[in-house]
């Protein structure tokens, strides 16, 4: 991420768990799976090109993308391939839980669709992670209290909701459809509906998807026995943690398909060697990234700044072969690349917390102190908080403005554009002025439907720059509304 040493050096303290920590000094601090020899390779050195999967095998055969998932989710042996399944779909391209969604997780590379099951009114499993449809949908109630044909009279919004997200076209799916999407695609992963296993059964038998779907729960084991055993070719995963450790012993050799392991700590007894190498025999390990506290700090955004500090560390320290993420492509890359989030051939980035020192010289905030609470840059009131492993600037306010310096490698046209986050429209605006110059025309910044989920957005904005050194400031318009985070700006050469 084009950090300085010293910036570096802070973020990974402030934005890591001691595991990754020594991870990144080099060390391994429990044996699971190794990483390779050659990460260098992976990352642009020089050398022969990485195998095309550079994290697990390449995974069992099939006829249909379906088949080839439902084979390796069977697959726990030392060189099974490691699976994505992406949370709520891939909600970054269409509504969360909704069936583009699903269809663009596995066109983006998942094996697993992770998605969210309710019961409406009149006993027909649905898609929703809610309990009621407010956050996602342009209406309101609990979907326990509205029949299938209110719920279809529903619009889902852009990407996780919220108040001020974008009404769309889509509607709310049936499990029936959403299986239908998946049928030769992949696997499903049937999240919080294990109260309606009955309901989602019938589901999964009248559309033929049987070994698509993949229950889940953290039920007494006595109980998913009984399922299981008159619910021939279902598939079942056991959600774990400290609190129900015991219910490993209790399934005795009839171990699930696969374990959900959820630790806040690496410290808790799940997230032990002995544990997880207990669990890895005889199932899948199933980690998720996509915030702190469900592994530790080992999350997306920690995973896109140093993948040793994420997704690595979880396959390497804790025997994961399947995570669920936000960001499904970025995680996929990593799989065949061993990358984070590099950054493009001839293209130059600026981490948003590597402004100019100085109020009124490098940086003009309005607010007293540091209302981020990252004690980065002590003596400076900059906002710089740390979201689930992303470092950025925040409490945006209108009047304020920070500039930065920027080394050009070769002279041309570049377009800039900056990793924002915002659940609000308008979210804000900012203009862009380069040595000095004149400010550009306005740019908005676009609702992300989350406070803490980036993503870059192009600017419009391009500029004529000769190689070497200029400086940029980022400027926001005093009589705009401003509430948005800023992680970094990125300037791509457009024409040399």
């Amino acid at each position: 991420m084009n950090l300085s040493p010293i910036n570096h050096a802070v973020r990974v303290a402030t934005a890591l768990s001691l595991v990754a920590a020594g991870a990144v000094a080099g060390a391994v601090l429990t044996t699971g799976r190794q990483a390779p020899a050659a990460l260098a390779v992976a990352a642009g050195g020089v050398g022969t090109p990485p195998p095309a999967h550079l994290y697990g095998g390449p995974g069992k055969g099939g006829g249909t993308p379906a088949e080839r998932a439902y084979h390796d989710i069977l697959d726990h042996g030392p060189n099974a391939k490691i699976l994505t399944a992406a949370h709520r779909g891939q909600w970054r391209e269409a509504p969360e839980n909704s069936l583009p969604a699903i269809a663009a997780a596995f066109e983006d590379g998942a094996e697993i669709a992770e998605i969210d099951v309710r019961l409406t009114k009149d006993a027909v499993p649905v898609l929703m992670h809610d309990t009621t449809v407010d956050r996602t949908t342009n209406g309101t109630g609990a979907v326990a209290d509205l029949t299938l044909t209110q719920v279809k009279a529903l619009r889902l919004k852009q990407g996780l909701g919220g108040a001020q997200a974008a009404v769309t076209d889509e509607q709310v799916p049936t499990l029936a459809e959403a299986m239908e999407v998946a049928k030769t695609r992949g696997l499903v992963n049937l999240d919080k509906g294990w109260p309606f296993r009955e309901e989602i059964w019938k589901a999964l038998v009248e559309t033929g998807t049987v070994h698509n779907g993949l229950y889940k729960s953290a039920a007494p084991v006595a109980e998913v026995q009984r399922f299981l055993a008159g619910h021939e070719g279902a598939l079942y995963m056991h959600m774990i943690g400290d609190g129900n450790l015991t219910d490993v012993a209790a399934f005795g050799a009839e171990q699930p398909v696969g374990y959900e392991v959820n630790f806040d700590s690496q410290y808790d007894v799940v997230a032990r060697k002995p544990f997880l190498d207990r669990l890895a025999a005889n199932s899948r390990v199933w980690l998720n990234s996509m915030w702190n506290g469900l592994a530790d700090r080992f999350t997306d955004e920690a995973s896109l700044d140093d993948p040793r500090r994420g997704w690595e560390g979880l396959v390497t320290s804790f025997n994961a072969t399947v995570i669920q993420t936000d960001d499904v492509e970025k995680l996929e890359r990593w799989l065949q690349t061993g990358d984070g989030d590099p950054v493009p051939k001839g293209s130059v980035r600026v981490q948003a917390e590597d402004f100019l020192p100085g109020e009124g010289v490098g940086y003009h905030d309005l607010d007293a102190g540091n209302r981020g609470g990252l004690p980065m840059r002590p003596g400076e009131d900059v906002d710089i908080s740390d979201a689930d492993g992303n470092v950025r600037v925040s409490w945006m306010r209108g009047g304020e403005w920070l500039t930065y310096d920027i080394e050009m490698p070769r002279s041309g046209r570049y377009a800039v554009s900056a990793r924002v986050s915002s659940p609000y429209s308008p979210a804000g605006t900012y203009t862009l002025s380069f040595d000095g110059g004149p400010e550009s025309e306005r740019v908005a910044v676009l609702n992300t439907t989350s406070h803490n989920k980036q993503v870059l957005q192009p600017s419009g904005v391009v500029q004529e720059l000769a190689a070497g050194h200029h400086t940029v400031r980022v400027s926001l318009p005093a009589d705009a509304y401003q509430n948005w985070n800023l992680d970094y700006l990125q300037l791509d050469l457009v024409r040399p």
